[in-house]
């Protein structure tokens, strides 16, 4: 009999990455800081992903560091992402390394990014970064996160995935996912990515560019969660580098 985790994988595969609207996904990310991939998990595929938060502890998955952004469960995920989730991220490099080499050439960063996520992550391996960041985050009430961006080390990439894994208005209240757009000599924007189960976000991280009068600018994003205030908030976020 196959697994939960063979049936995801099968389903969801890498070409379920591959045929997004990728011109689509790099001008909202232009424009919003965050692209979003509605419905890209169906109902039961996200909540057998949820189902997750019960037993990565038993599975031996790693814990979270000394100091968690914010009040609540964080169990990371190492190096063995669940299904669909590794051929995933590969895929999401993929086409995510070209919006990157574009932002940089726009920012007039010399540095590319490889085209595949091995090449990349043996760049950060031989920059002393070995730590994978992608997790999952079970906020109950009263539980949040504090706004916060990692990018730690010489090797970042741009963006990262957030998906959320619970029903808003049935299964939480609360929990929304905001983010700060950070302008130079500016007040901080805020935005509220309107997340419902099974959504994928793709989040600009680090510096990502504008355009003013004199050509781009950076500005740089972060990101939290609002206090959940009734039920169990589950997400899950997916990175592309490595921690110091």
């Amino acid at each position: 009999m196959k697994s939960s985790a063979d049936v995801l994988a099968e389903e969801y595969g890498a070409t379920t990455i591959d045929r997004q609207d990728w011109a689509g996904i790099a001008a909202q990310l232009d424009a919003d800081g965050y692209a979003l991939l509605p419905g890209l998990l169906d109902r039961n595929a996200a909540r057998g992903l949820a189902r997750l938060a019960g037993t990565l502890r038993e599975a031996g998955y790693e814990q979270p560091p000394d100091n968690p952004p914010g009040r609540g469960e964080w169990l990371y995920f190492g190096s063995r992402l669940p299904a669909p989730w590794t051929a995933w991220r590969e895929a999401f490099y993929r086409c995510l390394a070209v919006v990157a080499n574009r932002r940089n050439e726009r920012l007039g960063i010399e540095n590319r990014y490889p085209d595949e996520l091995d090449a990349f992550l043996r760049r950060n391996r031989e920059a002393g970064q070995r730590r994978p960041q992608s997790h999952l985050s079970r906020l109950g009430v009263d539980d949040y996160v504090l706004l916060h961006q990692r990018a730690e080390g010489g090797q970042v990439f741009p963006m990262q995935l957030a998906a959320l894994l619970s029903e808003p208005g049935e299964d939480f209240e609360g929990g929304e996912f905001v983010m700060t757009e950070q302008r130079p000599r500016m007040q901080s924007r805020p935005i509220v990515a309107p997340l419902r189960l099974g959504d994928v976000a793709v989040v600009a991280t680090a510096g990502w560019p504008r355009e003013g009068a004199r050509g781009a600018y950076r500005v740089s994003f972060r990101h939290a969660v609002s206090r959940v205030r009734r039920g169990e908030r589950i997400g899950m976020e997916v990175f592309f580098h490595d921690a110091p």
